[in-house]
This record gives C-alpha cells, structure tokens and sequence, in this order.
C-alpha cells in the first residue's frame, strides 16, 4: 500500500490526568527526521516518544506537538502525610517537660510543615502512560491519512502508466514508417546529385542508418519499467525510493528517443513522455 509523506493526525484525550493534545504533520524528506515540541513536565519522556515515532515511521520530516493540561487545582485532592503529621505532634508532646508553659499544638501549625500537605498530582509514569496512548491514537490517525492519500497517488501515477504505455505503442507502430521515409528521402537525394553509385554500398548505407534510427531497445525498457512500477504498487512496504530510481531510469529511455527521433510526431510524442515521467517524479517524492 502506498502512502504519502505529507499527512496530518490529531488527537485530544481527557484522563484523570489532565488533557493531553498530539499533533502529527509531516512533509516529504530523504530520511526520517524527527521534531519534537513537549510541555516541560513531558521532557523526561522524549526517549520514548521518539522510539515510538520511529517503530511506525520510515521517512518524512515529522513534526509531534504535545500539548497538556493539569488538573486544575479545585479538581486535586488534598493528601496528608499522617505519620510525618504524628511524628510531628509526638516531639512537640516530647519537649513540653522542657518549655516554661505548654501550649496548645495548632494544626495549622502542623499541616504547615513541608511535606505533611501535598496535591494529588499524577506521578511520572502514570503521566507517560496517557501520554503515550494518546500518541498511538494520534498516529493511527495520522497514518490513515498517510495511507488515503497514497491512495490518490496511486491512481494518478497508473493514469500517467497507461498514458506512457499507449506513447510506447504508438512509437512502435510510427518506426517502420519513420525508417521508411527516411530511406526515401536519402534515395531521393542521392537521385538528384545525379551520380553513379554503388549500389551494394548503398543498401549498406541505408542498413546503418535504419540502425541508428532503431528504438525498440529503449521502447522495450519503457514498458519493463512501467510494468515493474505495476508491481512495486502492490508492495506492502516504503517503496518510494524505489520508485524514484525507476523515474530516472524512464528519464533516461525518454532522452536516448529524443535524441533519435527525425520526425515531428515521435518528436511530439517524446516531449509528452518527458512532461509525463516529471510529473510522476514529482508525486513519487512525496511517497514513503
């Protein structure tokens, strides 16, 4: 299946945590590049989110956006440190025979003391785990569209495959009459310079010439390489790159015809077949 390097996938997820917000866009690029934008209570889980991000991906310049929201502070539970608390009030208890008068111990007092009163807040890990299956989430979502729109990639490059193959098979049917005008027109030069000639000299002539105006190698390749980009489109695996190379092999047949070619329509029909692979080359960049 193919997929494009260029998508976008969201997803917002509320927990008992907060809210937690990922966003994935990428565009096309040669390797996988990965950039990463956390909230400062997410950094410690960076390792892992990019672990994440490279066991699904295989290329493209992606970008990862987290976005979080605590609980708000009416949504927390107050938690009491009970044994910091009483350890507290038992030396406070223990240092009565030693004051002038005793006093009162104020609760207040005590629940002042650093680490008797703490917010409920979510722990490390717990932050992590929603976080993390809130980016599985996102990258499902992501992917799917990396998947719809290599879809429509797909179709327009076997669009662009038919139309070359239909150029190929009019090419052949155009070179036994190119051949033939063209041996033609050198008899009827060699008519008009009036001169005598050799005529086993000539056949030869005539025989290099149909030579260097055969194509059906370079045809023969034309087809072999659409019909390989036939098959590559059924792969279930990153076959971009791949495809890129087969564009430069087909740029490569489209030159050597055009720099055979001695008539308008092959002409013609060469310059269209170079529109053609450009345009494919151009999608095929955005394929993983």
């Amino acid at each position: 299946m193919l997929k494009s390097m260029t998508a976008f996938g969201r997803n917002h997820s509320t927990t008992d945590a907060g809210e937690f917000l990922w966003e994935i866009r990428s565009v096309n690029h040669r390797y996988l590049e990965l950039s990463l934008r956390l909230p400062e209570v997410m950094r410690f889980m960076e390792p892992v989110v990019r672990s994440r991000l490279t066991e699904r991906l295989n290329r493209g310049k992606v970008d990862a956006t987290l976005r979080y929201r605590a609980v708000t502070a009416d949504q927390r539970s107050v938690v009491v440190n009970h044994t910091l608390a009483a350890d507290i009030v038992a030396s406070a208890v223990s240092l009565v025979p030693d004051t002038v008068a005793a006093t009162a111990i104020d609760p207040m007092a005590v629940l002042a003391w650093p680490g008797v009163v703490s917010d409920q807040v979510a722990e490390e890990n717990t932050l992590q785990q929603h976080a993390i299956n809130a980016l599985d989430a996102a990258l499902d979502d992501y992917l799917e569209a990396r998947g719809r729109e290599g879809q429509r990639l797909k179709v327009l490059l076997q669009e662009r495959c038919q139309r070359i193959e239909s150029i190929v098979t009019r090419l052949r049917e155009l070179r036994p009459l190119v051949v033939e005008r063209q041996t033609q027109k050198l008899r009827k030069r060699i008519e008009e310079l009036s001169v005598e000639v050799d005529q086993q000299r000539l056949e030869q002539e005539l025989v290099f010439h149909a030579q260097k105006l055969d194509v059906d190698e370079e045809l023969d390749r034309l087809s072999a390489h659409v019909d390989e980009m036939q098959n590559i489109f059924n792969r279930d695996e990153p076959v971009g790159r791949r495809l890129d190379f087969l564009m430069q092999e087909l740029n490569r047949e489209a030159n050597t015809l055009g720099s055979k070619s001695h008539d308008s329509e092959t002409t013609n029909l060469t310059v269209e077949l170079k529109v053609l692979i450009e345009q494919m080359r151009e999608q095929v960049q955005n394929l993983e």
